[in-house]
């Protein structure tokens, strides 16, 4: 079964969206919601739907799995309730005025800065895995 990359972006509408990013893969499938979690449950209906509809239809139906990813502006819009932009400064080193303009989508981030932000994320992630309460 091939694992295929799946985006997830928040639209000016202030939905999140979610589709396929592999153009090769002969399935339309997108899912839409005013959370993440939604537009993901909209995503695996979306393919559940055209599975049953190949399937119904006599045709094959290629299986995959997805990886769902991030777009920058959407990650920080949706986890804005955890993370200040003063936080995000501190665990990723871009300063809050940088980050204010890729939430808006006044700027969008470099390749380079995409990778910087997301390397920070997943280190403070790292550590928070290691607290332990007494």
């Amino acid at each position: 079964m091939k694992t295929l990359i799946a985006i997830i972006e928040r639209g000016v509408d202030g939905l999140f969206s979610i589709y396929i990013e592999d153009k090769s893969y002969p399935y339309g499938v997108i899912g839409t919601g005013p959370t993440v979690r939604e537009a993901i449950e909209d995503f695996r209906a979306g393919y559940a739907e055209m599975k049953d509809y190949i399937e119904s239809t006599g045709g094959r139906f290629e299986e995959a799995g997805f990886e769902f990813k991030y777009d920058v502006p959407s990650f920080l819009q949706e986890y804005a309730y955890a993370f200040s932009l003063a936080g995000l400064e501190r665990i990723t080193s871009i300063n809050q005025k940088q980050l204010g303009h890729y939430i808006s989508g006044y700027r969008k981030p470099s390749e380079k800065t995409v990778r910087k932000i997301e390397s920070g994320i997943q280190s403070f992630c790292a550590q928070l895995s290691t607290v332990r309460f007494k």
